[in-house]
């Protein structure tokens, strides 16, 4: 049986959205900065494809000799689209792996870095040893110097 007109439209489309995306557009090649520093581009991609087509009666005389079990006339299309967005970068360097986002929210990016030294400042600060077992912390409270005690 002969490949339908639509199969031939969407291998088309198909091959060449395959070339134009690979796993390079997604995250790009590594730059190596003078100083040992990698930096990795890493953008976002999107494809769309859609194809389409229909088959239609001709009409007309039969002449002599020719078949009447005619193949349907085709019509149709197809096509597709990509597109690819930068959205940061991955910077690898000094005993740390950093991810630069080119838009957003900068504070929310800055919490997620700091995370990891803050827990362990945290888990440094529960562990340490200078009080022994047992030990009790009181804490007084006093007026600010500028504000005098009320008086009923």
């Amino acid at each position: 049986m002969p490949e339908h007109p639509i199969e031939g439209l969407m291998k088309t489309a198909m091959e060449s959205i395959k070339e134009m995306v690979d796993v390079n557009t997604v995250v790009g090649d590594p730059v190596e900065t003078p100083e040992g520093t990698v930096i990795i581009p890493v953008s976002r991609v999107a494809c769309g494809f859609a194809a389409g087509g229909g088959e239609f009666e001709i009409t007309g005389e039969v002449k002599e000799g020719q078949a009447e079990t005619q193949m349907p006339a085709f019509g149709g299309g197809s096509g597709g689209g990509v597109s690819v967005k930068p959205i940061g970068f991955l910077v690898v360097g000094k005993g740390q792996v950093r991810w630069l986002p080119v838009d957003g929210n900068a504070l929310a990016d800055r919490i997620i870095d700091i995370a990891p030294q803050l827990l362990t400042q945290i888990q440094s600060m529960l562990k340490r040893e200078d009080y022994p077992p047992g030990t009790s912390v009181h804490v007084a409270t006093q007026p600010p110097p500028n504000m005098s005690p009320q008086t009923p």
